[in-house]
């Protein structure tokens, strides 16, 4: 009986809003993912200036959760042609190669970003995969000891960045990384039973321009399969 009551006041004890923030899946149809969030997140609406010149939209989902921030960026680079053919470019890069190299160099640049936060030191920085959809975590230290787990993945020509940043000692948020799926546009799982590869369309040598030779094909299979 002691020990009951003595449940019964640490219970009370904490906070209601601490309580209420349960994990659960969140999906986003617009931006086709799922994954666990604990609690409902916030969202904004942003521009994301990409490696070569071109501003696509996004958009960023994020739960702040006392010390600790979690996010997924979901930027679109599915209109990347036609938003290239918008910006005026050195000769150099005006081939309609790069707008593909744009989306397919995407996951390092955004990795790079990470590379370059001012305060932090990257203390893991390597590929990976999620549901055999090829990608790229990083871990960073911050200068306020608080430690930042980054995740990277391009699928269907739309880039994700899943980031937890959590105070020092605090356990590395795996609940929340581990949890990305892709959706269709049913908002359906997307399985594949090969490594997946995002490839964009492929661009002939006529439209291609200067770089045209190193034009690429389809790549990702489609299918069953497991994380």
């Amino acid at each position: 009986m002691r020990l009951f009551s003595l449940l019964v006041a640490l219970v009370l004890c904490v906070p209601f809003p601490a309580l209420a923030q349960e994990w659960e899946t969140y999906v986003s149809r617009v931006d086709r993912f799922s994954i666990t969030f604990p609690g409902e997140p916030v969202v904004e609406e942003i521009t994301w200036p990409s490696e070569y010149g071109a501003v696509f939209q996004g958009r960023v989902y994020s739960v702040q959760q006392g010390a600790s921030r979690f996010s997924v960026t979901a930027i679109d680079y599915t209109d990347a042609e036609a938003r290239h053919a918008q910006v005026t470019k050195n000769v150099s890069f005006a081939g309609a190669v790069y707008w593909q190299i744009d989306i397919m160099a995407s996951i390092q640049y955004a990795a790079t970003k990470f590379r370059q936060r001012e305060g932090s030191t990257v203390t893991y920085d390597a590929w990976h995969y999620i549901d055999l959809v090829e990608g790229h975590q990083l871990q960073l230290t911050n200068a306020d000891q608080s430690r930042t787990f980054v995740a990277i993945y391009l699928h269907e020509n739309r880039l994700y960045i899943v980031e937890g940043t959590v105070p020092r000692n605090a356990a590395p948020p795996g609940l929340f990384q581990q949890n990305l799926s892709f959706l269709d546009e049913a908002g359906q799982r997307v399985r594949h039973d090969e490594i997946y590869s995002n490839v964009p369309p492929p661009v002939t040598m006529e439209q291609g321009g200067p770089g045209a030779a190193g034009n690429f094909g389809r790549g990702g299979g489609q299918g069953g399969g497991g994380r």
